[in-house]
């Protein structure tokens, strides 16, 4: 330690449990930009519940304390101190910004406040997300390609080291991680207008191979025999902590298991969505069934009774003659569901080969 000391370390004091607690710093361009975004966002919720409008308590936690908090903790609090002397707090700072942040903010739904509380704005918005280009950008394969290769860009490139020497390069770092992940997010969890809503599967299938991107990118970091940013790490000279090695060794570990971490709260808001979509649906069928029994005029157990008596008739005069059922007959609800049709139609020549 006294070597470090005389080689003229210059940076934090040794980290313990009370320091990562108390060692707090103001980044003054950060906190504006969180300040900003809190503010216009309770601005607009108290637009939209002063009309009258419904606005649950759960998205404004999600977005402001979720989301924002983080983005806080992420900026200002004893990562951001020691972010420039550790590898693995930069390590756990990446994964909240490239994952934790976004998902938050997204399931805070902005783009349906802005619409909401923007009547003039929100029309202008909401065409511009949806529109051709934003299709074609926001495609859940270019969007999973992007998160995954952003912080090996960070992490293998010369873009690392420039975070130490240069505040707008510090910055941009920041908003450079947010944006992908909240792109991400907001395309496949479909909480907001989307410019296509894919299927929910497609969402589960996307995430799996971003969790093999989160692996990757740890496994190379901890497989890497050359030190990241080494150079700037050895002058640092810090005199406590673990060798520069084990450090990044650390590092790798922490994208690769705090990223998959990260991810099962996303699975549970896709698994809720995806339950939340089958009741809809479930409702909406249940209607219209409601609605056909209604237009007939017949109580459903009248209509149950009579289609049994029909269907079997139309299977005794079909025995005896041959005769095949009258395309009049009721059919069950689902052959003609355009979901389901196809699903129920006999594959040809499977009568031929029952006849004979």
């Amino acid at each position: 330690m006294v070597d470090g000391l005389a080689a003229g370390y210059h940076g934090p004091p040794e980290l313990t449990p009370v320091r990562a607690l108390s060692e707090w710093t103001a980044d003054p361009w950060a906190l504006a930009v969180l300040l900003v975004l809190g503010v216009a966002y309770l601005a607009g919720v108290a637009r939209v519940r002063r009309a009258g409008g419904l606005w649950p308590a759960g998205r404004v936690v999600a977005f402001c304390a979720g989301g924002i908090g983080l983005a806080m903790v992420a900026t200002n609090s004893f990562l951001a101190v020691y972010w420039p002397v550790l590898f693995y707090i930069r390590a756990v700072q990446t994964v909240i910004l490239l994952l934790a942040v976004p998902l938050f903010l997204a399931l805070g739904r902005p783009l349906s406040l802005v619409i909401a509380s923007a009547p003039r704005l929100g029309p202008r918005l909401e065409a511009a997300a949806t529109g051709r280009v934003a299709r074609v950008l926001t495609f859940p394969a270019i969007t999973a390609m992007i998160l995954v290769l952003t912080p090996f860009l960070l992490y293998f490139t010369n873009w690392y080291s420039a975070g130490f020497h240069n505040l707008a390069a510090r910055e941009l770092t920041y908003a450079a991680l947010v944006l992908p992940g909240l792109i991400f997010f907001w395309t496949l969890l479909r909480a907001d207008p989307v410019p296509r809503e894919f299927p929910y599967l497609v969402a589960l299938w996307v995430t799996a191979a971003e969790v093999v991107g989160d692996a990757a990118l740890g496994i190379s970091v901890i497989a890497d025999h050359h030190l990241i940013a080494g150079a700037y790490y050895h002058h640092l000279a810090l005199p406590w902590g673990p060798s520069l090695a084990s450090d990044q060794v650390i590092g790798g570990g922490a994208l690769w298991i705090l990223g998959d971490l990260v991810g099962l709260p996303f699975l549970a808001a896709v698994l809720i969505a995806m339950i939340r979509e089958d009741e809809t649906q479930a409702r909406e069928i249940d209607a219209e069934l409601d609605a056909r029994e209604a237009a007939i005029g017949a109580p459903a157990s009248e209509m149950a009774a009579s289609e049994a008596v029909t269907s079997e008739a139309v299977t005794s005069e079909a025995a005896t003659s041959g005769a095949a059922r009258p395309e009049a007959a009721q059919r069950p609800w689902w052959e003609a569901d355009q979901r389901f049709l196809g699903r129920f139609t006999p594959v040809d020549g499977q009568h031929e080969g029952r006849s004979s």
